[in-house]
């Protein structure tokens, strides 16, 4: 096992989690793999899902249209909003779920991603807020820390794999 950070907190109280997550990969590389489609459908699902972008514009005021689908193809759509953006340092969402004419199920979150890069780590802090507490909950219920760990994983797998190029 290496020995990179990784800090995953729930805190009901505030009604938000704290994710502090160091990457054994150059920052430019690990900014990519949060702001472009195409590598955020490589990691993002926790497998057997799959993750499935029908648009993305990474601009504040943009938005991501995307589906988590399962084996069966059953998707499960969100949509996020950014917010803020400061490139390579930082960016902000507004993330909820949705069907599949982009309706979106409120209330969402706010997320708030922060990354810096340290000695050829690269450290993602993500906080997330979460206007109700039932939301959060809910989050918790379907399995979201779980599915959240494996998808870190699967991206420290594709950034090993993107840093071999």
């Amino acid at each position: 096992m290496n020995n990179l950070l990784f800090d995953f907190t729930v805190d009901k109280a505030a009604k938000k989690v704290y994710i502090n997550r160091e990457f054994d990969a150059e920052l430019d590389l690990v900014w990519d793999a949060f702001t472009k489609a195409e590598l955020l459908d490589q990691w993002v699902a926790p497998k057997p899902w799959s993750s499935k972008t029908k648009f993305m514009d990474f601009k504040v005021g943009g938005r991501r249209f995307y589906a988590m689908v399962s084996p069966e193809g059953q998707e499960r759509w969100s949509i996020q909003e950014y917010t803020s953006i400061t490139p390579k340092t930082n960016f902000k969402m507004f993330n909820a779920f949705a069907d599949a004419a982009e309706n979106p199920e409120l209330p969402g979150s706010d997320w708030d991603y922060t990354f810096s890069e340290q000695n050829g780590k690269t450290k993602v802090s993500i906080t997330i807020y979460n206007k109700s507490l039932t939301r959060l909950e809910k989050m918790i219920e379907m399995g979201f820390t779980e599915g959240f760990k494996m998808s870190m994983n699967n991206l420290e797998n594709l950034l090993a794999t993107l840093s071999q190029r």
